[in-house]
């Protein structure tokens, strides 16, 4: 496996001082806003946002699909709640990325069939050790960035790709047409 380091300079310029959270999920759409207790038909189009000040709404969960999956931009760190991410995940696969780069935080979360597999972040680095299906790939990002950037520069997208095929770039996010909306609040865990 020969992987090349990620350009992530748009999303860190763009996003450097907000959060962002992204999670890619093997389902439709429709099925990821209906698990997260939304209602499609009040979902409206719309780009993704060139920086954080031109999101569409504090509250407003933006999805578009990807291939086979699901790529949602997340405004509330839904992302980092492992009681929603081992949830949307019974059945599939999920992979969550959120950071908030002016402090330092940083979660990665790979979810299989309602299970976290892989978890590494501020709270749980390295949850459980590296699985078996990792190790390789674990190596690899270690040789690319040997001095161990935080994931949002560039080793959580090398990781996304491996677990999901999708290359996550600007002419991705932004050529997408994304559909916007509101979801209930979880309730607490």
């Amino acid at each position: 496996m020969t992987m090349q380091p990620f350009d992530v300079s748009w999303l860190c310029g763009e996003y450097a001082e907000e959060c962002y959270s992204f999670i890619y999920i093997r389902a439709t759409p429709e099925q990821v806003v209906a698990r997260l207790g939304g209602r499609w038909e009040d979902f409206t189009p719309g780009p993704f946002p060139d920086d954080a000040d031109d999101h569409p709404g504090f509250e407003s969960l933006g999805v578009t699909s990807i291939g086979d999956w699901t790529f949602v931009f997340d405004p509330d760190w839904l992302g980092t709640r492992e009681d929603v991410i081992t949830e949307l995940s019974v059945g599939t696969r999920l992979v969550s990325q959120a950071a908030l780069a002016i402090k330092g935080l940083d979660y990665f979360h790979w979810c299989e069939d309602g299970e976290i597999r892989f978890a590494w972040g501020v709270d749980d680095e390295h949850l459980a050790g590296t699985p078996d299906e990792l190790a390789d790939t674990m190596a690899e990002i270690d040789r690319i960035y040997p001095s161990s950037p935080h994931l949002y520069e560039g080793p959580a997208f090398l990781l996304i790709e491996h677990l999901t095929g999708i290359r996550v770039t600007e002419q991705l996010l932004k050529g997408s047409t994304f559909m916007w909306g509101i979801v209930p609040e979880p309730a607490a865990s």
